[in-house]
């Protein structure tokens, strides 16, 4: 299952994680995370991010898939809010509002799968 915040812009959204399955995709790995996302149809890259790191609200023209590998990364969107952790993933609509902040004092490390919709490439 994607992971997905919803399809219905005048309800409130509600995250849902996806957990890495390892015995569908192996040991999480940065290589074996990549693959999962690119299977999906999303292109991917490598953040780093520092403890403090916050991302104010803002929205992408693209659907993103976030995948955590390490640390702790706060998502928040319409109101309600997930923590990933390593090996969750979680896919973002274009065009949805949402925020995110590095949780604690470890640094986040992640991969941020991009795939534009047909007619926006």
């Amino acid at each position: 299952m994607v992971a997905y915040w919803g399809c219905h812009m005048e309800r409130a959204m509600l995250p849902v994680v996806e957990h890495w399955d390892e015995a569908a995709n192996g040991p999480l790995s940065g290589e074996a995370m990549r693959r999962v996302l690119a299977e999906r149809g999303f292109a991917a890259t490598a953040y780093v991010y520092p403890p403090g790191t916050e991302f104010p609200v803002h929205r992408h023209r693209a659907d993103k898939l976030d995948g955590v590998l390490s640390g702790r990364l706060r998502l928040t969107m319409g109101g309600h809010s997930v923590v990933l952790e390593a090996g969750d993933l979680l896919e973002i609509p274009a065009g949805v509002e949402h925020s995110a902040a590095v949780v604690g004092t470890e640094e986040v490390v992640s991969l941020d799968g991009v795939r534009m919709p047909p007619g926006r490439e």
